[in-house]
């Protein structure tokens, strides 16, 4: 019923702002205490939670990441998006947005690769 997509550029350069955006489509009946999340998976390691957006527009941060990370939604086009700032080589990875209730993540994205390389 909920389907997620990722968008945004595949490739960032080095020292450039990540911007990706989730859209949201689906569910027909009214929903109460979700979150929108990032997860991201670099190359060869597991997956890493970056942060989410909570219904009530509380946002919430790694703390690896929370100086550099931030976290928006725009309700009335259905998506939410990511930032990351200064981004590395060690930012490549596969980023996913997830949808859940009550602290769950049930719906995840496909996923899309950005590559940090100049």
């Amino acid at each position: 019923q909920v389907q997620l997509q990722e968008s945004g550029p595949g490739l960032v350069k080095p020292s450039q702002t990540l911007s990706l955006t989730c859209s949201v489509s689906g569910g027909s009946g009214t929903t109460s205490y979700y979150a929108l999340s990032w997860i991201r998976q670099p190359p060869g390691k597991g997956l890493e939670w970056m942060g989410a957006i909570a219904y009530d527009g509380s946002t919430y941060y790694s703390p690896s990441l929370k100086s550099r990370t931030n976290i928006s939604r725009d309700t009335s086009k259905n998506q939410f998006s990511l930032q990351l700032s200064s981004v590395a080589p060690g930012d490549t990875a596969v980023y996913y947005c997830t949808y859940g209730q009550y602290g769950l993540m049930a719906y995840w994205g496909q996923g899309t690769q950005v590559t940090v390389s100049s």
